[in-house]
């Protein structure tokens, strides 16, 4: 793999932005993928998974780096350069880059990936909370999984389209899915595509939320009519699933800590 210019210093730009200011990563993420509108799907798919990458993996990268936050523009550079050498990604020869220990940055993968809080990357308070809390077996296998990339799932806006019907759509586009057992709205992609770009999006047909969190909505048996108070709403997935099930019948009040998210959610809605 060849790394190109412009796409290494989106991701160098975004981990600044994230770690020095304090910016969300999907945030982050969506303001890279503005910087060139010539950038094709494998360009873009660079840049966020790269950028994602090095946030989800940051306490192992930055402990091989021997880097602390906040980052310096050498210090970012650190981290990106591990990143590539732990993916066996050459690094080029720019001024940027430096020399870089490679036999260095392995040994101590290696000898960090024996400690699970440097292996799964979180920090000291979690790592000793939870293993009292759940037992030393059960959270090892716990934080592994935690740390697997997430499933697309998509959930039906059942006030516009079946489950079954939007199936059908989504595969006239070029993309397929398959029912999730005991999630009555539920669809899952095999193979990760951009849902967002696709014309049943558009349409209102459906919103990408997890599996797990689609079943909190569900649980609380709200009916049309009933006025309800999300107080934690984020950006308002479990907020649009309750306006769905409640046929837009009802009053539902939304309230976040963040205007940002609400933000958001106005859009969604």
């Amino acid at each position: 793999m060849r790394l190109h210019r412009n796409l290494t210093f989106a991701v160098i730009d975004s981990i600044r932005d994230i770690f020095n200011e304090g910016v969300y990563a999907d945030k982050a993420v969506e303001k890279a993928l503005k910087r060139d509108k010539r950038w094709g799907a494998r360009d873009r798919k660079f840049v966020a998974e790269t950028i994602y990458d090095i946030v989800r993996w940051n306490r192992l990268y930055a402990e091989i780096a021997e880097v602390k936050a906040p980052y310096d523009r050498d210090n970012i550079w650190r981290l990106f350069s591990v990143w590539c050498i732990l993916r066996g990604i050459a690094l080029p020869d720019w001024n940027q880059v430096g020399d870089v220990p490679e036999r260095k940055i392995k040994g101590r993968f290696d000898e960090l990936s024996r400690t699970r809080k440097f292996r799964e990357s979180i920090p000291d308070w979690m790592d000793e909370m939870c293993a009292k809390e759940l037992g030393e077996e059960l959270w090892t296998k716990e934080i592994a999984a935690l740390n697997v990339q997430a499933n697309v799932i998509l959930r039906t806006n059942t006030l516009n389209v079946s489950k079954e019907i939007l199936k059908k759509k989504l595969h006239a586009e070029n993309v397929v899915t398959e029912f999730v057992p005991n999630h009555p709205d539920a669809l899952i992609l095999p193979e990760r595509a951009n849902v967002f770009k696709t014309e049943a999006f558009h349409n209102g047909f459906f919103e990408v939320q997890d599996a797990s969190s689609q079943l909190v909505a569900a649980y609380l048996d709200v009916k049309p009519g009933m006025k309800v108070i999300d107080t934690c709403a984020g950006a308002g997935g479990k907020t649009l699933h309750l306006s769905a099930l409640m046929e837009n019948k009802g009053q539902i009040i939304a309230m976040d800590i963040y205007e940002s998210k609400l933000r958001k959610l106005k859009v969604r809605a």
